[in-house]
């Protein structure tokens, strides 16, 4: 029994949000999100997207900018965190999340919400970082970009929030169909 057979017993209407945080730094409490992306869906497909520039209140440094492309100029006129989140959250809702190193986005916008007052997430969560290692064991690297190649997926925008929320989303129905083909395979 592997630790994401619990997927297998969810409803086929269940919705889900693949989503990723482009961010000015490593360090959640020292750090900002710049921006949020989002791709809600089920198993008809995608149902909408949701993607973001954010102003950090603090500089980007530029190595931060050599990654995603994102500059101090880009999100000078852009909302504050404060204003995005609660978009951000109705457009979850409770769906069950999808990310690639889970715990790195889910504790950005926690952190976030802890800094305004408000409860932190607590939809399920896939990690298709670990939900690949699961499904696909012996990969040479489970680093998003790496798997895609190794998967035939497409990155239009490696490290933009939306492209990389919309890789993590075609990751997870590749490793979600595998996990499904193999239980029934076993049955």
């Amino acid at each position: 029994m592997g630790k994401h057979d619990w997927l297998l017993a969810i409803p086929g209407e269940a919705v889900f949000t693949a989503f990723d945080t482009e961010t000015t730094g490593l360090d959640p409490k020292q750090n900002r999100v710049i921006e949020i992306g989002a791709i809600r869906f089920d198993a008809g497909g995608i149902i909408s997207r949701f993607n973001v520039l954010i102003n950090p209140g603090i500089p980007i440094e530029a190595d931060i900018s050599a990654i995603n492309g994102i500059t101090n100029e880009m999100v000078a006129k852009q909302p504050a965190i404060h204003q995005v989140l609660p978009d951000f959250l109705q457009f979850i809702g409770s769906s069950i999340l999808i990310a690639h190193n889970a715990p790195f986005d889910i504790s950005f916008i926690n952190e976030e919400l802890s800094r305004m007052d408000s409860p932190v997430l607590n939809n399920s969560c896939v990690d298709t970082r670990i939900f690949a290692k699961e499904v696909f064991p012996g990969q040479p690297k489970y680093a998003l970009q790496d798997l895609a190649v190794s998967f035939g997926i497409k990155a239009k925008q490696a490290h933009r929030a939306e492209d990389d929320a919309r890789v993590c989303m075609e990751l997870f129905l590749h490793c979600f169909s595998k996990l499904r083909g193999e239980k029934h395979a076993g049955a």
